[in-house]
């Protein structure tokens, strides 16, 4: 039986139209995105059916939200007054201890961080006011929910709920710029495009996008934001230009015990949208594309001296996150007074790591060769891993 396709952009473009009633997306720098994303996955992903109900459906979703987002600056133009403070970006190849220290780090007392249902939907629903999120919560409910029923193992991976902070990730993924994309659709070649291609403008949308939620949520006024992706290892340069005030805080582990943890969530979730990717691609394109991660964070920090980054370690922070997390702030310039050590001391014993399944896998699950991971990764271990 045949297996559809992934609809041209103009075909998506008016699905969103007519949902929403609005017409105007703003500039549309993001249709070249799109257009080099649909023929990927229409020759690379091997999306099932499901597949391509899911493909279409995140193309047009990330549509919806930027109408939603240009009509709500255009009514409320004040929104691009708000004053955006980042005080940390939070970086690390995935399974380092990044959502950990971002999640406690965004937590405590005077700082925020972009929540999992607002990545989800960062404009406003229709039916909601301003500082109204009961439409987009239900919505985020529904999806975690589907996301646990066919990830079985999802949390003791990644864990989510409602109001944990989460990835900007998923919001550059809706404007078509992040790893997020090959992160759920086996695409490499556009992969590659994104990461060949101007990566600047997104983060300049992004920080529109963090201004809006500001606006929306007051409490968050006066706020310093925690950013937090390993995608962002991807365009360290534009984050450095769009977030200049801001440490980068990278996180230290050896890919040697984190490539297969990692490797089997992409296997995982890339079951979700195809029935044929197999294990041995999904190795062959990840050690390729998390070494390449690593090779461009290492350019970047050379070419600034290591200025505006921080060092945290994996062990470090396991055995000591208050401690960690004091040097972190206190290196961007918060001041951690007893009851932003409280806060992160708080979300540490809520969020107990033995209080989850642990989630682990082996590199020769997937067909790896330790010699062949330390040698992809020889560098960034010699300066970062080795005799530390």
């Amino acid at each position: 039986m045949a297996v559809g396709r992934v609809p041209d952009r103009d075909v998506l473009v008016e699905r969103a139209r007519a949902e929403t009633g609005l017409s105007d997306f703003g500039d549309t720098w993001f249709f070249a995105n799109i257009d080099a994303l649909i023929p990927a996955l229409n020759t690379e992903a091997r999306l099932s059916e499901a597949g391509v109900h899911s493909a279409s459906a995140m193309i047009v979703n990330g549509l919806i939200n930027r109408l939603r987002h240009v009509e709500l600056v255009k009514r409320n133009p004040e929104i691009l007054d708000e004053e955006i403070e980042v005080a940390a970006v939070v970086v690390g190849l995935p399974r380092t201890g990044s959502t950990m220290l971002h999640r406690m780090l965004a937590s405590a007392p005077g700082m925020t961080g972009t929540r999992w249902f607002e990545t989800q939907n960062y404009a406003p629903l229709r039916g909601e006011a301003r500082g109204e999120t009961h439409l987009r919560r239900a919505v985020a409910q529904g999806f975690l929910d589907y996301m646990i029923e066919h990830i079985p193992d999802l949390m003791s991976i990644h864990p989510m709920s409602l109001d944990q902070p989460d990835e900007e990730l998923i919001i550059l993924g809706q404007l078509y710029s992040s790893t997020m994309i090959e992160g759920t659709y086996y695409v490499p070649s556009f992969a590659h495009w994104l990461t060949a291609n101007d990566r600047f403008q997104c983060y300049r949308d992004l920080k529109q996008i963090l201004q809006s939620l500001q606006w929306q949520d007051r409490s968050r006024e006066g706020a310093r934001w925690v950013l937090k992706t390993p995608g962002h290892l991807m365009a360290l340069d534009a984050v450095m230009e769009v977030f200049p005030g801001a440490k980068i805080v990278m996180t230290h582990r050896d890919p040697v015990a984190t490539v297969p943890s990692y490797c089997s969530m992409e296997h995982s979730l890339y079951q979700m949208v195809s029935d044929s990717v197999d294990r041995a691609s999904v190795a062959e394109f990840w050690v390729d594309r998390l070494a390449d991660l690593m090779a461009r964070f290492m350019l970047v920090r050379e070419r600034v001296e290591g200025r505006n980054f921080v060092d945290v370690r994996y062990a470090d922070l396991l055995s000591d996150p208050i401690g960690e997390g004091t040097r972190v702030l206190e290196a961007a310039g918060v001041t951690v007074t007893p009851e932003v050590r409280a806060g992160m001391a708080e979300w540490i014993e809520a969020n107990k790591r033995e209080d989850r399944a642990p989630h682990k896998y082996t590199l020769e699950d997937f067909g790896l060769d330790k010699a062949e991971v330390d040698r992809r990764f020889a560098g960034y271990r010699a300066a970062f891993v080795e005799g530390r």
